[in-house]
């Protein structure tokens, strides 16, 4: 019962937000823009429920520039701008997710999608993150977040898979807009983003 109840808040949920928010996704837009003139929005391909791959939306963090001049690959870090900084540090970058959640393939709480290349990675229990919706935020986010290494990720995801109910998602959606405020877990321990997922060594092709 509380699946359908949770989809149709979902719905709503993300409906009025996108409604109230409209000024912030102007602002946000034009910001992005005058950055250094490329698209506003980022997508990407990523998994959700039983491994369906679909498009997430994100605002663009970083530069569309991917080398310096002397042809040198530049890291995450280096390709951060300055308003990158400011959507990620407050969450905003992840705004535009409530058109995924409008179109029914993320939810406000559910562990995160992922890169669809680690799908042949996961054993059968990490696997099962994929039984229910993504989300926006998660467990894992509130528990960490990027600074998490991947055992203690997928942990929370597929812990969340087995306690779903109303109460978890209310402790989340609220510690949630605490780390926000706070800012905690932002970055990885060594970089912008988290490190790449290469799996369990058994689980890896061998070449």
């Amino acid at each position: 019962m509380y699946k359908f109840i949770k989809k149709a808040f979902d719905f709503l949920f993300a409906l009025i937000s996108m409604i109230l928010l409209i000024p912030v996704f102007i602002i946000v837009s034009i910001a992005i823009k005058c950055t250094d003139g490329g698209p506003v929005f980022f997508k990407q391909q990523r998994p959700g429920k039983n491994g369906k791959i679909f498009s997430i939306f994100k605002f663009r963090t970083m530069s569309v520039k991917t080398t310096d001049k002397d042809g040198k690959e530049l890291s995450d870090f280096e390709r951060m701008t300055k308003v990158g900084k400011f959507l990620r540090r407050f969450s905003l970058d992840e705004l535009p997710q409530l058109i995924n959640i409008l179109h029914g393939e993320m939810s406000l709480i559910g562990p995160r999608p992922l890169l669809p290349e680690y799908l042949p990675l996961y054993t059968p229990q990490q696997m099962r993150r994929h039984e229910v919706t993504p989300g926006i935020t998660g467990l894992a986010q509130v528990n960490g977040r990027n600074a998490l290494d991947w055992d203690e990720r997928f942990y929370f995801d597929v812990y969340y898979v087995d306690h779903f109910n109303a109460k978890l998602d209310l402790i989340i959606f609220l510690a949630s807009i605490k780390k926000i405020i706070v800012g905690e877990g932002v970055n990885s321990k060594l970089d912008v983003t988290m490190e790449k997922f290469k799996g369990k060594e058994e689980n890896r092709e061998v070449t």
